[in-house]
């Protein structure tokens, strides 16, 4: 079975940091790409960033360019998301997805995997 295992939420002020991770297992990782998508209350799911698992490229939305950092441990078949300089418009819950295209075709929530959210709340 594919498990996309999402943790690492909580609660931070602002200006703090948090690091997200993405466990997943059951499929390839090398032929996919892994990333982030956030849903805040009342708005659409939008991705954040993600990472192709044979080569290392990424994709930031600029909401979060220069503040968030996607990484991978192929050995362990776990995406992190290294968030510092967090604000209150960060707070949502965040979805680790996983897809062939994801880095490519960004503005799609057609993701082949989902893992379940993980909430995120940053207080002014």
């Amino acid at each position: 079975d594919v498990q996309l295992q999402a943790s690492g939420g909580g609660f931070v002020q602002a200006g703090g940091s948090l690091r997200l991770s993405c466990a997943t297992s059951g499929f390839t990782f090398d032929d996919y790409a892994i990333g982030w998508f956030r849903q805040a209350p009342g708005k659409e799911r939008e991705a954040l960033s993600c990472i192709v698992g044979s080569d290392g490229r990424t994709y930031y939305a600029d909401s979060v360019k220069g503040r968030f950092t996607i990484s991978s441990d192929k050995a362990k078949n776990t995406v992190y998301l290294q968030m510092i300089m967090l604000k209150p418009a960060d707070t949502a819950v965040y979805y680790c997805a996983a897809d062939p295209l994801f880095c490519l075709y960004t503005g799609t929530t057609d993701m082949d995997y989902w893992g379940k959210g993980t909430q995120v709340t940053v207080s002014s």
